[in-house]
């Protein structure tokens, strides 16, 4: 069976990689869009860019089980899904384990997940066999969400957010990718154990941290004038950030479920392992 994985060069799937790395070797083939970032492991690597169908095509020939990161966050992010997925389909691949979010729909209130529901609606139209992680926000990001002065600014209000570490969505991959056939037509809610405010996950990061970190609520109107004054950045980028903290505020991120546990076998990350 040959695997390959996208992201390489990324948290989520560099720890992918990583794992596969020793017990695939050869099966095992890397996609990345700089080779000379690739990491140092006895596999197949390949060049490739989502939006660039014919290399993708190329570099997906003979593979079995495709592990897809989403792409970064841009402009036209569905169309470099779409078309990376319709060279997977072109190429020959049986099973797309995608990365998708928590709350991904149609109209979801984080604007990026409307992006993942559009990718997992291709991929079901692909005739390709597919398993779903849909992964909440990431645990030890959300700390870094604060300013210099250690204030974490958004319109999240009380809300809760059950935050993923991203070592456990990786460890959930690597557990389908092991044995893709027990997984097929799953979709898998990733979550942390348990859903905390932006109040409490200051207060404890901060901890963790060795910094003092706080929350302090906006309202939309103030995040939108906050981000304009400091950023030169176009609608959907601005959308995007302040949708995040009113996906917290509304209980779209809220639901805290055993999937990590189900899949990988242990516990999920509490916040402060995460971070650890």
């Amino acid at each position: 069976m040959t695997i390959a994985v996208t992201g390489s060069t990324g948290a989520v799937g560099g720890l992918v990689a990583r794992a596969l790395a020793d017990d695939f070797r050869t099966d095992l083939r890397l996609l990345v869009r700089d080779p000379s970032r690739a990491p140092d492991y006895d596999t197949d690597v390949r060049t490739c860019d989502y939006a660039d169908e014919s290399a993708a095509v190329a570099a997906l020939v003979g593979v079995e089980t495709l592990f897809m990161v989403s792409a970064a966050e841009a402009v036209d992010r569905r169309d470099q899904h779409r078309t990376f997925i319709r060279a997977a389909a072109a190429a020959g691949v049986g099973h797309i384990v995608y990365t998708s979010f928590a709350g991904a729909a149609a109209d979801a209130t984080f604007t990026l997940g409307r992006d993942h529901f559009d990718a997992e609606a291709a991929i079901r139209e692909s005739g390709m066999a597919w398993t779903f992680l849909r992964d909440n926000f990431y645990a030890d990001l959300l700390p870094y969400f604060a300013d210099a002065a250690g204030v974490i600014r958004g319109p999240a209000g009380e809300g809760r957010v059950a935050a993923v570490a991203r070592a456990d969505v990786a460890d959930v991959a690597v557990a389908v990718l092991r044995s893709p056939a027990e997984h097929v037509g799953s979709t898998y809610v990733l979550t942390g154990p348990e859903a905390l405010t932006l109040t409490e996950i200051a207060a404890r990061a901060g901890a963790v941290l060795g910094r003092e970190l706080r929350f302090e609520d906006e309202t939309v109107e103030e995040a939108y004038a906050s981000r304009r004054a400091a950023y030169d950045a176009e609608q959907w980028q601005l959308d995007a950030w302040v949708s995040t903290y009113t996906a917290i505020a509304d209980g779209s991120v809220a639901e805290v479920t055993e999937d990590v546990h189900r899949v990988a076998g242990h516990p999920a990350r509490t916040l402060e392992q995460a971070l650890r």
